[in-house]
């Protein structure tokens, strides 16, 4: 598998607007396993008060909350996208949140580039942050 360098990334700043701005938060690939990346990091957001939707192939709630298949399925407002899944999966990803139209932040997290994607959530008006875990980020910045 070859790695990408992030050539679309937001900064520190933007970063922390991204977390002063957004409330509602969907995860794609939450996995139910707490011993999973995506687990510890979702319910850390949640503890820190955003509204976690759990989007994963199966299950009924993640953390108390309410699973949808898809970002498709959710039939509410969605700030950010939290994404676990791999680079190759991005492209479909960027798709679903540009035909959702509310998506403001597009998060690939820590170990995840796909820089065609990222240009494109960009280019439809998204922050885009490659390559990073958003509990590290958060901590970082209100620790």
């Amino acid at each position: 598998m070859e790695c990408e360098f992030p050539t679309v990334n937001a900064n520190t700043d933007e970063i922390k607007e991204i977390f002063d701005s957004v409330k509602t938060i969907a995860v794609l690939g939450l996995s139910p396993d707490e011993t999973k990346a995506s687990h510890r990091v979702a319910k850390y957001l949640q503890e820190h008060g955003y509204k976690i939707v759990p989007v994963y192939p199966k299950g009924e709630t993640i953390l108390g909350e309410k699973v949808y298949n898809s970002l498709a399925d959710i039939p509410f407002e969605v700030d950010m996208v939290d994404i676990f899944r791999k680079p190759a999966a991005l492209d479909a990803v960027a798709d679903a949140c540009i035909k959702r139209g509310d998506v403001k932040v597009f998060w690939a997290q820590q170990g995840i580039v796909n820089n065609e994607a990222a240009q494109k959530a960009k280019d439809a008006g998204m922050k885009v942050v490659q390559n990073q875990c958003a509990m590290v980020d958060h901590r970082n910045i209100y620790a």
